[in-house]
């Protein structure tokens, strides 16, 4: 087994395993990626990577929007919701015009994010880890 397909294998087990506050993460993790990937192809003038990078990010921005619950959520819900639209709305302005400068304001947007979500989602563990012991 190659050193990609265990990587695959073992990251599959960790989506399959993890509960709803990790997959949240998870997904930022792919979508900082994907935004860092197609800023890099900006740079390179590499047309198809900057394709595939951008069509991945809005796909995984797509997921987080879709995933909001309103009800549980109520107003941070209602922002995020906002914020990912606005993020949609950019990725495909900065598929068609090329700007670099939007693409690092939303590879910082993405990372905030990320980091927030890490460390709600590590706060959520503690806590149930002090419960249960």
């Amino acid at each position: 087994m190659s050193y990609a397909s265990q990587s695959s294998s073992y990251r599959e087990m960790e989506i399959h395993s993890a509960p709803p506050e990790r997959l949240v993460v998870i997904v930022f993790e792919q979508l900082v990626v994907n935004l860092e990937r197609a800023r890099i192809a900006m740079d390179r003038n590499d047309v198809e990577l900057r394709f595939t990078s951008l069509r991945r990010a809005r796909g995984l921005v797509s997921e987080l929007l879709s995933t909001l619950d309103f009800e549980q959520g109520g107003a941070i819900a209602t922002q995020l919701a906002d914020l990912y639209q606005f993020m949609l709305y950019e990725l495909v302005d900065v598929g068609t015009r090329g700007d670099v400068a939007t693409m690092r304001k939303l590879v910082n947007i993405a990372t905030s994010l990320r980091e927030g979500f890490t460390g709600a989602s590590q706060s959520l563990w503690a806590e149930a880890s002090r419960k249960t012991a």
